[in-house]
């Protein structure tokens, strides 16, 4: 008989002991594939049990967005940014402000908080997303984050070859960055840095960092923002530097066949390492035997200057805003938001914005 609900004790956020319970633990989230069994909520859960200390790591006091299903992966998929109807008492919040200007709470999962982790599970939870800040200061991101983006005609050889010149820029930036898989076909690159500037500030500084790389490898990535424009090229994401956007975190499975997990990684390991074989039936062994690569993250944070420098350079050259994401106001200086090959000059201004023709 399957069973109809399990009982899990872990650490809440004040370090006591708390019960999580796991309704229906033989439902199926990821289906089986070529590559293994089906995965079930208690194979999920029991996941996050061995990868809890640098999982919570990395989510560690900061808001929250997660990624849900009804149904497994095959099902309904949603985003959770208000904490899910029936969050323990325990578990504690975090207000945070959109684009928009509206401001509610978010989930935050603490260090030692594996007990909200299982529930987040408990509630249909595959993805855990957490925004680059910390929940006593929701404006000023302490960490930097690119994504880099392959476009159909790339292997991940080139997203290597990418991710170690972003490396190189960064570096002589001043930064210390890491990487890590994405679980899919590209790469996450971090850095720790000072949380003085707010998130227009390191989305700007972002920009300046993938101008210059786009001039070191110009064959091979891109800044370009609307697709039709990026060719085979990979796509250097700065908007994932913008308020509420954010990446699947460190040691999180994805929504996609085969819960495949976004592994942080040495910059030896890179290239060495398959990403596809990082999955969660194989990753509790890959932490046992390797570590986690990103523990000394936030040791040494760094200054954002060197970077915002290359922003301000740009600028002198007459280069300046790229285009922000569509759920965002329309921002100062930003180009058109419209397709370039569906532009006409005419109904645009020097502004980038709309002339109303009478």
């Amino acid at each position: 008989m399957p069973a109809d609900a399990q009982t899990l004790t872990a650490p809440g956020p004040d370090g006591q002991e708390r019960q999580v319970r796991l309704s229906s633990p033989d439902k199926v989230v990821w289906p089986a594939t070529d590559a293994g069994a089906a995965i079930t909520k208690a194979d999920l859960a029991a996941y996050l049990q061995a990868v809890a200390e640098p999982m919570l790591r990395a989510l560690a006091d900061r808001p929250v967005t997660l990624q849900r299903v009804r149904g497994g992966i095959e099902g309904e998929e949603f985003y959770s940014k208000n904490p899910p109807k029936g969050v323990p008492e325990w578990s504690r919040t975090t207000v945070c402000t959109y684009p928009s200007g509206r401001s509610h709470p978010q989930l935050v999962i603490d260090e030692i908080d594996l007990a909200t982790l299982l529930w987040t599970a408990q509630m249909g939870t595959v993805t855990w997303h957490p925004w680059p800040v910390r929940s006593g200061d929701n404006d000023h991101p302490d960490e930097l984050r690119i994504d880099l983006d392959p476009q159909p005609g790339r292997g991940f050889g080139d997203v290597v070859e990418a991710a170690r010149g972003l490396r190189e820029v960064m570096s002589d930036v001043g930064l210390t960055p890491f990487v890590k898989t994405t679980g899919n076909r590209g790469v996450h690159v971090f850095a720790a840095i000072e949380p003085r500037l707010e998130f227009l500030e390191v989305r700007h500084a972002v920009i300046g960092i993938a101008r210059e790389l786009e001039r070191r490898m110009p064959e091979l990535v891109t800044t370009a923002w609307w697709k039709e424009e990026r060719g085979e090229r990979i796509f250097v994401d700065f908007n994932q530097a913008t308020r509420d956007r954010t990446l699947a975190a460190a040691w999180s499975t994805r929504i996609l066949p085969g819960a495949p997990v976004s592994v942080p990684l040495t910059w030896e390991q890179l290239g060495e390492v398959d990403p596809a074989a990082l999955t969660l039936h194989t990753v509790p062994d890959f932490l046992a035997e390797h570590g986690d690569a990103w523990a000394g993250l936030h040791e040494e944070p760094g200054t954002i200057d060197g970077a915002y420098a290359l922003w301000e350079a740009d600028l002198e050259r007459g280069l300046g805003e790229l285009n922000f994401p569509p759920d965002h106001p329309k921002m100062p200086g930003e180009p058109p938001r419209v397709q370039p090959s569906k532009k006409v000059a005419e109904h645009w201004d020097e502004h980038g914005n709309r002339v109303e023709k009478g």
